[in-house]
């Protein structure tokens, strides 16, 4: 029987925490699920892309570019705008904000298992994973974990 992998998305600050040496510790457990990444199917949306795009870095910018240029990349749709915009109706994510409500629904949509971020402000807490699951539930959707790459080591 073949195992098959977990499918996690990366929100934007997982790619940037690679590179980032202010937070030792978060660089540490990044590059140890970086070392681990073929262990699982990895994902990225065009929201990761602009985010991308608007570092003025030119070197961090190439080096995460690079990075991700072998991962699956997910395009959004009309379904993924309007779970994104239930999310910040209900509060789950700011609206100032709403590209982190474009991770979640396009991670939703597309059945992955995990969504990784070390965004503690607007994914890792609780009020934002319950009512990501009460709007799942109420839509018929699959849940998915909103997780640290931590944790998922």
């Amino acid at each position: 029987m073949i195992k098959s992998k977990f499918k996690v998305y990366l929100d934007s600050s997982v790619i940037s925490a690679l590179y980032d040496s202010r937070n030792p510790d978060r660089k540490a457990l990044t590059e140890e699920f970086f070392n681990q990444i073929n262990n699982f199917d990895v994902f990225i949306s065009e929201i990761n892309i602009q985010e991308i795009e608007r570092t003025n870095n030119i070197k961090l910018k190439t080096k995460m570019k690079n990075l991700i240029s072998g991962f699956h990349q997910l395009l959004l749709n009309d379904e993924i705008d309007h779970l994104a915009k239930e999310y910040i109706s209900y509060g789950a994510i700011p609206e100032t904000y709403s590209e982190d409500a474009y991770h979640i629904a396009v991670s939703v949509i597309n059945e992955l298992d995990y969504l990784l971020s070390w965004n503690f402000k607007h994914f890792i807490r609780r009020r934002t994973r319950e009512i990501v699951k009460m709007i799942n539930t109420l839509n018929n959707l699959k849940q998915i974990e909103i997780i640290t790459p931590a944790e998922l080591l």
